[in-house]
């Protein structure tokens, strides 16, 4: 059975793993409705075809069967990452083969090793788990704002008459405030 980093992994990728593992057919094509998408829109944006794209992923899910079937897969990151990791890989090697962006593919091997790639997945999934923990001690309704306005993408002015301010300067200022309050939070935590 393939070791995990338990305090990395998320339960539904242990989970997946076993899966894959016990060769639950179920399972790989549920990778592939959760994790093609990414891969796609990576592709696509590097100039690559949808086509591309699907021979990309159905080889980086063989690597990933094939060092879970065998037994020596060591899973720490999300899978989402690794997969990530493994079709950028993938992606920039036949790039290289095509001669689109590196004139020699083994130049390629020095430049952006897997292991590298990973390493920088995994810091920013730590930043953003400790900029969620922020969040959470942040409370209402700076919370509810910096949401709004960021993920949302609501204008300050629909903030400000979601939260009864006189005007969206005075939403603004309060949106300054959360976020030097945000700030002081991720800050001391990290």
């Amino acid at each position: 059975m393939s070791k995990l980093n338990r305090s990395v992994v998320p339960d539904a990728d242990l989970k997946t793993v076993e899966g894959i593992a016990l060769g639950n057919a179920a399972v790989l094509e549920s990778l592939y409705h959760d994790y093609f998408p990414i891969v796609l829109n990576m592709v696509i944006q590097n100039n690559g075809t949808e086509e591309e794209a699907k021979d990309i992923f159905q080889e980086a899910v063989i690597v990933l069967y094939d060092k879970i079937r065998q037994g020596n897969f060591e899973l720490s990151s999300k899978l989402k990452t690794y997969l990530y990791s493994v079709c950028r890989r993938l992606w920039l090697k036949q790039l290289g083969n095509q001669e689109r962006a590196f004139q020699d593919v083994s130049s390629y091997e020095e430049v952006i090793p897997v292991e590298d790639d990973l390493a920088k997945h995994r810091e920013t999934e730590l930043q953003l788990s400790l900029m969620e923990q922020a969040l959470d001690k942040l409370g209402e309704p700076c919370r509810t704002i910096i949401h709004d306005f960021y993920i949302l993408n609501l204008s300050m002015q629909e903030i400000c008459e979601k939260f009864g301010y006189t005007s969206a300067d005075n939403a603004k200022n309060q949106k300054y405030k959360c976020l030097q309050r945000l700030k002081r939070l991720f800050f001391s935590t990290t």
